[in-house]
């Protein structure tokens, strides 16, 4: 799992010059607390959607919320503790058992969007944000299981 923001460990080699690693996208928005912001409010928005919220089978969001934030941050660059805890991500046979049509992933974006807005541009630049925006577009599209 890795984006464009991501390098090899120890740098990159250049000829026979060594050059220093480029920063993580994880690094480059500030790490775990970005991503716990960024969760909190995705969250914070499912709790009352009440299109989305059904699709959340436990009472306490918590548990979906760590969930969430540590594969984000893992995606992202960041520790491996996702799959440390829980294997490969396997995104599209976990959320399998989810009536996931177009009306559902809208409201799932419309609160994932407000989460990404959330985060000050001086945090979030407009490149950053721009590859995160994507990325969650692309993830939600891939979720549908449902023509309606």
């Amino acid at each position: 799992m890795g984006t464009a923001f991501d390098t090899a460990p120890g740098g990159r080699h250049n000829g026979d010059a060594m050059t220093e690693p480029e920063m993580s996208f994880y690094d480059a928005v500030g790490g775990a607390e970005t991503f716990r912001r960024l969760t909190a409010r995705f969250y914070e928005e499912v709790a009352k959607d009440e299109i989305v919220r059904p699709l959340y089978p436990e009472e306490d969001l918590g548990p979906a919320e760590r969930r969430m934030r540590l594969f984000l941050e893992q995606y992202w660059g960041g520790p491996r503790t996702y799959s440390d805890e829980r294997g490969h991500p396997r995104l599209r046979l976990r959320h399998q058992p989810f009536r996931i049509g177009p009306i559902e992933r809208d409201a799932w974006l419309r609160c994932m969007h407000i989460a990404i807005a959330s985060i000050e541009p001086e945090i979030l630049d407009d490149a950053h944000r721009r590859a995160l925006t994507d990325y969650m577009d692309m993830a939600a599209a891939s979720m549908v299981n449902a023509p309606i």
